[in-house]
């Protein structure tokens, strides 16, 4: 069951022509939207289903720089600037607080991974910090294990997803974007090369840009206009809590676990890099982008074949404007989670922390990460279409770097210059014969 979300107040009927066409409305979509707005850019954001209604609602709700991608500091450290304003921004609650996040370290290998990585982030100032025995008691509570080290930072935050991006959606909305739901882009026409509007199934709107925010739909919207984009889908499986009094406040990830407070009193529990890969003709297509990967995780994926795999083995990747699109076939993607691995998270995070023995199951659900072949996002222009931005492949970190992505989005529709260089997130990163890899130091 997916999370219940914030309800938001949308518009029925479509503009003739608008400057922008966003497509998606997650949190990388409204939040572009929200900024051009503000800049007096008239934008129109087009979602196929509702309102954060897949990734966007059903992530971790984590904003961290801890572990992080270094080439993702910079960005991260913009986006929670932008979190610390986001409820007066919005004038509605996002749940953000910075309450820490910390990575506990069982093994000699992942202490050295994080002595590197804080080596590494000094460089960007960051407040992470390994901390004491007394100081793990005393910010998470007692703990079942003696770690060999602790990575903490008190700057990390978290934020609810069922808030967050309804309230920056309405912010946008309040700005003068327009919001249309159930209304999917089927693709864009263009004049003399440059992109002149885009076709909805609800009809064409004029516009000078158009923004793919798609999450795992982007690979497929681009690829009908012969755009390849390297990514892929992996399901993670998320449970939250009943409601557990004395809790630590701050977050946790460790070996087979993490958990983040929930506003209800709940917490969330999950485990990184413990997911379901559905086999389908992308996954074959993309095996040698994505074989490093692979290989490094081969033990923390279940592999299988099941409906979603054939039904992406029978999803068209072309069609024409005029026919109905893929994106009109399923509306939301919300599967079903695999409970082995939501088993395994509860038990490990009681074991680490006895305050989740015991701890009761109020909700559970299933996500679907965009993944790139060196997890990091594109956020760019298209060359090949002039107009054309895509801000998608997110790799399960896109709500946290949600605001900043957006505002990057926004500044280079706008020409203006960027607080973050955009440069590391370039699509022409792909072109070579050898892929990027993922950073050793990320987490």
């Amino acid at each position: 069951m997916a999370p219940r979300i914030e309800p938001v107040a949308t518009d029925d009927v479509l503009p003739a022509q608008v400057d922008v066409v966003i497509v998606g409305a997650g949190i990388i979509g409204t939040s572009a939207a929200l900024f051009l707005a503000r800049k007096g850019i008239s934008c129109l954001v087009c979602e196929k289903g509702h309102i954060a209604g897949e990734q966007s609602s059903r992530n971790w709700g984590w904003c961290r720089n801890t572990g992080r991608d270094p080439v993702e500091i910079p960005l991260m450290l913009e986006s929670l600037r932008l979190w610390d304003e986001m409820n007066e921004m919005t004038q509605m609650q996002t749940g953000f607080t910075r309450a820490g996040i910390a990575q506990l370290c069982t093994t000699a290998a992942e202490l050295e991974k994080c002595e590197r990585w804080l080596d590494c982030a000094r460089a960007y100032q960051v407040d992470a910090r390994f901390i004491s025995k007394s100081e793990i008691d005393h910010t998470f509570g007692r703990t079942g294990k003696n770690w060999l080290g602790v990575l903490y930072s008190s700057s990390d935050g978290r934020a609810e997803p069922s808030l967050a991006t309804p309230a920056i959606a309405a912010a946008a909305r309040k700005a003068g974007a327009l919001l249309v739901t159930n209304c999917a882009v089927r693709g864009y026409e263009t004049q003399g090369g440059l992109i002149s509007a885009a076709v909805t199934e609800k009809g064409r709107v004029r516009c000078r840009s158009l923004v793919v925010a798609g999450g795992v739909w982007s690979r497929l919207f681009v690829g009908n206009d012969g755009i390849d984009f390297p990514q892929l889908k992996v399901m993670t499986s998320v449970l939250r809590t009943t409601k557990i009094e004395n809790g630590p406040q701050g977050a946790a990830i460790g070996r087979g676990f993490s958990f983040r407070k929930h506003s209800d009193g709940g917490y969330v529990i999950s485990q990184a890099n413990r997911n379901v890969v559905d086999v389908g003709p992308d996954n074959l297509r993309l095996f040698g982008a994505f074989f490093p990967v692979l290989k490094d995780r081969w033990k923390t994926i279940k592999l299988r074949y099941g409906r979603q795999a054939v039904e992406e083995w029978m999803r068209p990747r072309h069609w024409s404007l005029d026919q109905i699109s893929p994106f009109e076939k399923q509306r939301v993607v919300d599967p079903k989670p695999y409970e082995p691995f939501l088993k395994e998270s509860l038990e490990n995070a009681g074991n680490a922390f006895p305050v989740f023995k015991n701890a009761g199951i109020a909700e559970s659900w299933g996500g679907m990460l965009d993944v790139t072949p060196d997890a990091l996002p594109v956020i760019c222009s298209i060359d090949e279409r002039p107009g054309l931005f895509v801000a998608s492949g997110f790799s399960g970190h896109g709500f946290g770097l949600g605001p900043a992505a957006g505002k990057l989005a926004a500044d280079m529709v706008c020409g203006n210059t960027p607080s973050v260089d955009p440069n590391p997130f370039h699509i022409k990163r792909f072109n070579a014969a050898i892929y990027p890899k993922p950073s050793p130091l990320a987490m």
